[in-house]
């Protein structure tokens, strides 16, 4: 349980990063909470499934595409209005297929090397996710 005892939501999120250096945020489709917002792919960790396994069928779901493997960067929390999340954010390196926006999202490729992604809002536990993948590629 999260600090004011709310249930804590496990979310498995990929940050997609490609050979030129740059990284894939999708906008968050209409009807869910924080909708036109900026995020990096993933989503839930089903019950009795790993890290690993929710980021493969998530991205399959999301983007289309099949994940060979992840590497994990970091765990972090974040207290929404809506929801206390868990995120287990990995850095995936290895995919095939084209990402597409499967559930009508748009999708953006952003250089690591820019200060600030060229899209807005971006949501919040998004900023944590992207300066730790900064760190760890400076």
């Amino acid at each position: 349980m999260a600090q004011d005892q709310r249930p804590v939501t496990e979310v498995a999120a990929g940050i997609l990063l490609d050979t030129q250096g740059r990284y894939l945020l999708g906008q968050r489709p209409e009807g869910k909470p924080y909708a036109g917002y900026w995020e990096v792919p993933g989503g839930k960790i089903e019950k009795g499934e790993s890290v690993f396994e929710a980021l493969k069928r998530e991205l399959q779901e999301e983007l289309g595409i099949e994940i060979e493997s992840s590497e994990e960067l970091t765990v972090l929390e974040h207290d929404y209005p809506h929801a206390y999340v868990r995120l287990h954010v990995s850095v995936i390196r290895q995919w095939s297929g084209t990402p597409v926006g499967c559930e009508g999202q748009a999708l953006s490729w952003e250089l690591l090397t820019a200060k600030t992604p060229s899209v807005e809002p971006l949501l919040p536990a998004a900023w944590p996710m992207l300066e730790r993948l900064r760190e760890l590629l400076a």
